[in-house]
């Protein structure tokens, strides 16, 4: 082909001559399954970047700094919950609070998603400032239904169609470079993993402040940092028309793997998150101290989102989640032994990087599978739908078995075993890519 074929007229376009979505597959036809049309345009040549580029990467990070980094605190809000408004309620029964809030900020992503595959970076917006006033409601809460009202479900439906939209949007500008820019913004989260939880460590103890006041501030921040977000951010392809969801994205089982994998992980990936300050106390570590074990974790995670998200691109994004994923659950396996202030320290540093490598894959892999970007967002959103239930029932289970056992030692194992398991699954995914095992994928 001659280098002024590639200046044809739309009417002249071919399909074959279209450049690859993925690094591995080309796109097949021109008419896709949702009803809408792949136009000749450059939409799928990916300007890996740009100013434009990096500025929705760093306004994701953003989003993420006020969602799922805050979300990540609640390990803070679970050891207060337990001794202050919620004490006569059990960690399990407490633990669903948290629950909740992780299984509408994945299970948001099926509305946030879609909606910003139609609707662009506008459907921001709305869901920034329902975030905001769920955390501004979760600061009067006294009862128990209260607090799983506000910052479970609202703060997690709100969590989600924020997310999901700047993800999508991160994604449509990198192909090549997703795993590392998707680290960078993902490590967004790490950073409010840990300015949250020593934030709330600090305020929550001040007499002058209290509980209200602590989470109040906490809501201005977010303010103030999700405003400028929402400018932004802004998606690089046209909205798509067609179907709201594409169901028949379940058809594919590159798709359904990666889904069911990280499903598995997410059943014991949040137990350190919830339970870590608890289980550090019950080994006689200080109050004070075992609050700051969740702002080591996710300081740690934040290289652990990176470095890893860099990697994947060289190696295989698929073969870096194994890796971390397995290391992850060797971890947690390991902690049952882990009883000093310098050994629980340290597993909390190792386990915020393994886990954190989980994080930020989980988005790359998901969005490497459709072959239009245009449907990046709705494949994210049911892929995040399904793996919310993971997260939603993972650390109840794990709650009632302390509870149960009076011991963490079978939660630790279960979660475990649940993550391990989840990462050595992902070999199935590298067998649906068609290109072997011991490839890069």
């Amino acid at each position: 082909m001659s280098s002024s074929d590639t200046e044809k007229p739309p009417v002249a376009y071919e399909p074959t001559a279209q450049k690859a979505v993925d690094d591995d597959r080309p796109l097949e036809e021109n008419a896709l399954e949702d009803g809408s049309v792949k136009e000749p345009s450059n939409e799928n040549s990916f300007p890996e970047g740009g100013t434009r580029g990096w500025a929705v990467a760093i306004a994701c990070a953003m989003v993420l700094f006020c969602t799922f980094g805050y979300a990540n605190a609640f390990g803070v809000l679970q050891e207060y919950y337990e001794t202050h408004q919620l004490k006569s309620r059990s960690p399990s029964t407490i633990s669903w609070i948290g629950s909740l809030q992780n299984f509408f900020l994945f299970a948001g992503s099926l509305l946030g998603g879609p909606l910003f595959d139609r609707y662009g970076a506008k459907v921001l917006w709305p869901a920034v400032l329902a975030h905001v006033f769920a955390v501004m409601m979760t600061s009067i809460c006294k009862e128990y239904y209260q607090f799983i009202l506000a910052q479970g479900v609202l703060g997690g439906i709100a969590m989600g169609m924020s997310m999901a939209p700047s993800m999508a949007a991160t994604s449509q500008y990198f192909n090549k470079k997703r795993g590392a820019a998707l680290g960078i913004a993902v490590a967004g989260s790490s950073v409010g993993g840990v300015i949250f939880p020593i934030a709330l460590s600090r305020m929550l103890v001040n007499p002058k402040l209290g509980f209200g006041w602590a989470i109040r501030i906490c809501g201005f921040i977010m303010l103030a940092v999700l405003l400028p977000s929402c400018v932004m951010v802004r998606a690089r392809v046209p909205p798509r028309s067609g179907k709201f969801l594409l169901p028949s994205a379940f058809k594919e089982p590159l798709f359904v793997s990666i889904i069911g994998s990280i499903f598995l992980m997410m059943l014991g990936l949040f137990t350190p998150f919830f339970y870590l300050p608890t289980y550090a106390i019950d080994h006689g570590m200080s109050t004070q101290l075992a609050s700051y074990l969740v702002s080591i974790l996710n300081g740690a995670s934040f290289f652990g989102r990176v470095i890893p998200g860099i990697m994947a691109d060289k190696v295989g994004r698929l073969n870096m989640m194994m890796a971390a994923a397995i290391s992850t659950g060797i971890l947690i396996l390991c902690l049952q032994r882990m009883t000093t202030n310098a050994t629980i320290i340290l597993f909390s540093a190792l386990y915020g990087f393994c886990s954190g490598a989980i994080v930020s894959l989980m988005s790359a892999n998901l969005a490497q599978v459709p072959k239009n970007p245009a449907n990046i967002g709705t494949y994210l959103g049911m892929g995040m739908a399904v793996i919310s239930i993971g997260a939603l029932i993972g650390p109840p289970i794990n709650g009632a078995l302390v509870t149960r056992y009076h011991s963490f030692n079978q939660t630790l194992t279960m979660s475990g075993v649940f993550v391990v398991v989840g990462g050595c699954s992902l070999i199935f995914a590298k067998l649906a890519t068609g290109n072997g095992v011991f490839v890069k994928h």
